[in-house]
């Protein structure tokens, strides 16, 4: 009953409510953008959904325009050369995951949810499989954001996404919910041209302790 129709309903009363509360907040941030780097305000991308389709996401553009296309932050050689200045503190805040708000009104996104994969993340998208994680409607957040972000292997990431969907319930999704956002207030998981940091630290340190045993 729950992730069937009270989930839904609760999703378009609280992107309705946020959309409309948070206006004035989408007009400065439109502004700022504009006035920092020229190019569009929001930015299209096209994600994997409920049962693999495929749907274009909305963000505050955070990004140079000449910045490739369809390619995942971590991937790129030097991303902070592509991100703006107003694009830092949108990603550092998350506040450039606003516009998806309206996502989650039409129903290509839920409130909670694994993040939705770009659609050539086909490793990401391979690991969901395993774990039905592919076939709930991805959110804004969810059990994977707050246990590490950026910072989390792919495996990993899939297996925690994995373990909300068979959790999934009303507490589960406001766990996940004040969760995001003392995330959001510390900063956590936040990793700009990397992924998987967590272990990549732990081998280094690793190292470390071998040179100085």
């Amino acid at each position: 009953m729950y992730r069937n129709r009270i989930k839904r309903v609760i999703a378009i009363i609280m992107s309705l409510c946020g959309i409309i509360c948070l206006s004035w907040l989408y007009i400065i941030l439109i502004i700022a953008i504009k006035i920092d780097s020229p190019g569009p305000v929001f930015f299209k991308q096209k994600r994997v959904g409920i049962h693999k389709k495929h749907f274009q996401i909305l963000k505050f553009r955070t990004m140079r325009i000449d910045t490739p296309h369809d390619m995942p932050t971590h991937m790129l050689e030097n991303p902070d050369q592509y991100i703006t200045k107003v694009g830092h503190f949108l990603r550092k805040t998350s506040l450039d995951e606003l516009p998806q708000l309206f996502n989650i009104l039409v129903g290509d996104m839920a409130v909670i949810g694994p993040r939705p994969a770009l659609w050539n993340q086909f490793d990401l998208i391979e690991e969901r499989d395993k774990y039905g994680a592919n076939d709930v409607r991805p959110g804004l957040t969810g059990w994977a954001q707050i246990h590490g972000r950026d910072e989390l292997e792919i495996d990993v990431k899939a297996k925690l996404d994995g373990y909300y969907v068979q959790h999934m319930s009303f507490w589960m999704d406001v766990k996940c919910f004040f969760g995001t956002i003392a995330s959001v207030i510390r900063s956590e998981g936040v990793v700009e041209g990397g992924t998987g940091t967590i272990h990549a630290k732990e081998k280094q340190d690793g190292k470390k302790l071998d040179k100085e045993f």
